[in-house]
């Protein structure tokens, strides 16, 4: 298969905000490509080698790439750089620069998928002292041989940046189109949820059909998508939702993990299937002596804890964790507690379609309890009474709120789904509205006056995945220290885009645009109409959306969540109207 035939692909997305018009072009590439390379293609329409769950990332910084261009275009770097300065985007460089130099190379040849491949995979694991160099000459030689199209994507590649709107669950979309299996899209997503690898999704569909889809099970190594919550705004509503009866757990406010376990090997998934085994080598000890089975996956929350009384700490004690050196002193200096509260998979039985009641007591069965593992703090109540007395405890214990869980045979393990199976109840004595909201980075107003040189006000979105698109919600300018001010343009710039995602609805102008990647934790006053704001705007008169008024950063990054983990537009959307009726 030819790069260009991608990259004709990538085009015709970019010129598109629709997604159905993303699904229908996606759909007809994919029924071109070999059902061998389809695995691979569906990766690099992500700007991806691999799978999510996978350490190796693809990235090479921008000023390694300036330079396979100033290379590949035999300009002079002044004259690169100023154009790259002008578009905001190397990859409209990289292709005006290509363009200008095509017609006078006669020694090109056409870039194949697999010689692309080859290549940015040798960027990828090119280590060492010479690595840069090597990074260089293998960008370079791509360049050399592509055609302008080409050029633009293959820079957007190695920066993580494509821009092309081609989101997960887009794809699984296309992917049901293009192999007739509309009706069996759930199927596709459940197999999708349960292996967090869409390449193996699209290469089983491809070679056979939607049984092998179905075939496709939880594995122990390959990190599952985690199940997550609804929020409602009272204990006596969480009780009728549930059918009158529930199992109420503590919320303790720590890092979510996902633990494997082998008989050879433990490892530690998060919530963005980011590998975090090293950073809590005392866990996995843990783990591997309170463990009775063969292999397990278990679901729990590392929690941080005073080392003498063994009290609850805030989130931002396990925060420091999070490192790539000095681990020894941080288990020291940071020690947790890991909470299990679910069992995704025992001895080889796959138990996501078992009742919460059922996993529970597997969970309890294959543990053995110490100081530094524990099994959640859990009770059965059917009264709102009981309820607000196990929330009072929760809160009393350090907790962040509480869980609640239905116990009906329903009660399965939903994969990447959020839903009313779960739902949290939290309260937040500082805010009116009772909960936080995790909200995703889209845009960035210029600073004035005391900000001058910094970002005034951040354009903050919830995501809907009815439309796979971030819906704006608020401007957020309130609850910054000068400290956190500095770092936000390094933590937002790997982010950075010329123009609004094309995953974004949006009214508003922002002076700074960033592909959806980082989430604040925010609170504020109450939920509001509005005029400017486009969260759950199908829901809601035509013209208005939904906006956090009064809305404050809590201090809380959550790094530990993907941008589709944000609060969705029907939270928000719930939370509105129970607040209007009160």
């Amino acid at each position: 298969m030819l790069y260009e035939e991608l990259a004709r692909c990538y085009d015709r997305l970019e010129g598109t905000s629709s997604r159905l018009e993303m699904t229908s072009i996606l759909a007809e590439m994919f029924q071109e490509v070999p059902p061998d390379e389809l695995r691979q293609v569906v990766y690099l329409s992500q700007g991806k080698l691999h799978p999510d769950y996978v350490t190796e990332k693809l990235g090479m910084a921008d000023k390694l790439i300036l330079r396979a261009i100033v290379d590949a275009s035999r300009l002079p770097e002044e004259q690169v750089t100023e154009l790259w300065m002008k578009e905001g985007d190397l990859g409209a460089a990289a292709e005006s620069l290509v363009a200008q130099k095509v017609q006078t190379n006669l020694f090109s040849q056409p870039l194949t998928l697999e010689r692309v491949v080859s290549n940015l995979r040798g960027i990828e694991a090119a280590e060492g002292r010479n690595s840069q160099n090597t990074k260089v000459k293998l960008l370079t030689s791509l360049l050399h041989d592509a055609s302008p199209l080409e050029a633009r994507y293959l820079c957007r590649t190695v920066t993580g940046r494509m821009r092309v709107g081609a989101a997960s669950m887009t794809i699984l979309d296309a992917l049901a189109l293009a192999f007739g299996a509309k009706e069996d899209r759930a199927d596709i997503e459940r197999a999708f949820n349960v292996s967090s690898d869409i390449g193996t999704v699209a290469q089983q569909l491809a070679e056979g059909g939607i049984e092998a889809v179905r075939s496709i099970e939880v594995q122990v190594g390959r990190p599952v998508r985690s199940m997550l919550a609804e929020r409602l705004p009272s204990l006596e509503e969480v009780l009728e939702k549930l059918g009158g009866a529930c199992a109420l757990e503590y919320k303790y406010d720590g890092i979510r993990v996902q633990a494997h376990i082998s008989p050879s090997d433990v490892k530690l998934y998060s919530r963005r299937l980011e590998d975090l085994t090293s950073n809590f080598p005392d866990v996995v000890e843990g783990l591997r002596r309170s463990f009775k089975g063969e292999e397990a996956i278990l679901e729990g929350e590392c929690v941080p804890v005073e080392r003498e009384s063994g009290k609850l700490l805030p989130f931002q004690e396990v925060a420091h964790r999070r490192r790539k050196f000095g681990m020894e002193e941080a288990v020291r200096d940071y020690p947790v507690r890991l909470f299990l509260f679910d069992c995704v998979k025992l001895d080889g039985e796959d138990l996501n379609m078992r009742p919460f009641p059922c996993r529970r007591e597997m969970l309890a069965s294959c543990v053995e309890e110490t100081a530094g593992l524990q099994l959640s703090r859990m009770e059965l109540v059917d009264s709102a009474a009981e309820a607000e007395e196990f929330f009072s405890a929760a809160l009393e214990a350090g907790c962040e709120g509480i869980m609640a869980k239905s116990v009906l045979d329903n009660s399965v393990y939903r994969a990447g789904n959020r839903g009313f199976l779960w739902i949290k109840y939290k309260k937040d004595y500082r805010s009116d509205l009772g909960d936080t909201f995790d909200l995703v980075v889209v845009g960035a107003f210029a600073g004035k006056g005391k900000r001058k040189g910094v970002y005034g006000a951040l354009l903050m979105a919830v995501y809907d995945p009815e439309s796979d698109v971030y819906q704006t919600a608020c401007k957020l300018g309130s609850g910054f220290d000068d400290a956190f001010l500095a770092k936000l343009p390094e933590m937002l710039e790997p982010h950075s885009a010329p123009s609004p995602s094309l995953r974004l609805s949006t009214r508003m102008e922002a002076d700074h645009w960033f592909e959806p990647a980082v989430l604040l934790e925010v609170m504020g006053a109450e939920i509001s109409l509005s005029p400017v704001h486009t969260a759950a705007e199908s829901s809601l008169p035509e013209g208005s959306g939904l906006a956090l008024r009064f809305p404050r950063f809590t201090g809380r990054v959550r790094d530990d969540k993907a941008p589709e983990q944000a609060t969705t537009a029907e939270e928000l959307l719930t939370m509105y109207r129970g607040q209007s009726s009160e």
